[in-house]
């Protein structure tokens, strides 16, 4: 069964280190080049996308309500330095969430606890993914850190797919195993027709049950990034019908 493996000072930890390998990729880049894991998109669009990504959490994470927000992002003013904004903005969500209570309670789409904790988890992750998205579009794309990208892979199955933000294509009904060959460590998911999940323990894959079965390894990064859209599936070993893999999928 899938679990949340991370906590506050970790996902901290991974917002500041990734926060700051992503500023890095993209110092000195031309903002106009491209980014190919995000079609359409430029050095510049990502850089403003996450940068107001942080303006947006900071401005309603502390409220201690849990009523949606003005869902608007902010934008850098007109003419003004992206990275030196990116920074303002990355220094000012880091002051604000070490100091935070992660039980506040704060809005979040998702079917989980509507507290502030959500978003440390949230951004940890989505840091880490841009980050990647940089260093793949400017130098050489590192791997996510082994734990980040096992709590990553649980928050597409335990948030992504249960909030409905999947991209199954199929009605397929199956049991999905993803299995992250360096950390041990295995994920069970029972597909839907219609692209409703379940996560599954080991031992429900002993019932009787017919369905179709697939199993998919490699390492947590690549799982992680064939999940978010980021690497094809032929990345992973893949034992079954990987349409079923493809349910899977948030980006």
């Amino acid at each position: 069964m899938t679990k949340v493996l991370g906590g506050r000072d970790f996902w901290l930890a991974a917002l500041r280190q990734e926060s700051a390998t992503f500023r890095h990729a993209v110092a000195g880049a031309e903002l106009t080049s491209t980014v190919p894991s995000c079609p359409g998109w430029t050095v510049a669009d990502l850089i403003t996308h996450l940068g107001g990504e942080y303006g947006w959490v900071r401005g309603h994470v502390a409220r201690g309500v849990a009523t949606a927000p003005d869902p608007t992002r902010p934008t850098p003013p007109a003419g003004a330095d992206l990275s030196g904004w990116f920074d303002e903005q990355t220094a000012a969500l880091l002051t604000l969430l070490e100091e935070l209570d992660p039980d506040l309670p704060a809005y979040n789409w998702a079917p989980q606890a509507k507290s502030a904790g959500f978003w440390f988890r949230r951004l940890a992750h989505d840091t880490a993914l841009h980050r990647w998205d940089a260093q793949f579009a400017t130098i050489t794309a590192e791997p996510v850190e082994t734990k980040q990208a096992l709590d990553g892979i649980a928050e597409v199955l335990d948030t992504f797919l249960p909030a409905g933000r999947g991209r199954c294509a199929t009605d397929l009904t199956g049991v999905i195993g993803l299995v992250a060959t360096d950390a041990g460590h295995e994920f069970f998911v029972r597909q839907r027709g219609g692209g409703g999940i379940a996560l599954l323990d080991t031992g429900t894959l002993l019932d009787d049950e017919p369905t179709e079965r697939v199993v998919a390894a490699g390492t947590a990064s690549d799982i992680l990034l064939v999940l978010w859209g980021r690497a094809d599936i032929d990345v992973l070993q893949v034992n079954g019908d990987e349409r079923l893999v493809e349910c899977l999928r948030v980006g």
